[in-house]
């Protein structure tokens, strides 16, 4: 059996597999870069689970697998939700990671340092041909700082520490960020629904 993660993103590929792999031992992943005809959906959602469902039901109807998507970011309440929905492009539609963490690090400058804290939020659809089948969300909380650390993750993971964690992100072993990541929440509250579809056609 095929699983579809709707995604080009290669850091969000490596990190899902490493997850999925302990969970669904028999089932083959596969991802958008596999179809390079294959157009994604535009991500015009106002929230996270908008888009994630946008991007699943638009993969699996267009290419015939059960599809995972997901939409995720850095929500910091002192900041009115920014980068929010717009993480990846927050300094533009080309924007790098690095490009991003700077903007954020000029934003988070102008706030209190006790009001410099937020959360990753993970939306994650799982999908058929036919339509949705669950979507959940998955939040992993921390606090931000203002000189990046690590070499690990990326997008802000060397600006984010995780709460209970003296490390950012992206100075986590990959073992450890995927134990507590958003996405590994997210995927917790998924994986039974997922097990129940794809187990039986794979035992």
């Amino acid at each position: 059996m095929q699983l579809l993660l709707a995604t080009h993103n290669l850091h969000k590929i490596i990190e899902f597999k490493a997850i999925l792999k302990h969970e669904l031992v028999d089932v083959d992943i596969i991802t958008l870069r596999e179809f390079p005809h294959y157009l994604p959906q535009e991500e015009s959602g106002g929230t996270f689970v908008a888009n994630s469902e946008l991007k699943a039901v638009s993969a699996a109807k267009a290419l015939g697998y059960y599809t995972l998507a997901d939409d995720s970011g850095l929500v910091i309440p002192a900041l009115d939700g920014e980068p929010g929905i717009k993480s990846r492009r927050y300094s533009g539609e080309d924007a790098s990671d690095e490009d991003n963490r700077k903007k954020l690090i000029k934003k988070l400058k102008e706030i209190d340092e006790e009001k410099r804290f937020g959360y990753y939020e993970c939306a994650l659809c799982l999908a058929s041909p036919e339509g949705i089948i669950k979507t959940v969300i998955g939040k992993c909380e921390g606090s931000l700082i203002l000189e990046p650390k690590g070499s690990f993750g990326f997008g802000y993971d060397s600006l984010f520490i995780k709460y209970d964690y003296n490390k950012t992100m992206a100075e986590l072993k990959e073992e450890v960020k995927n134990r507590i990541s958003h996405r590994r929440r997210a995927i917790d509250k998924l994986i039974e629904v997922l097990r129940g579809i794809l187990s039986p056609i794979t035992s």
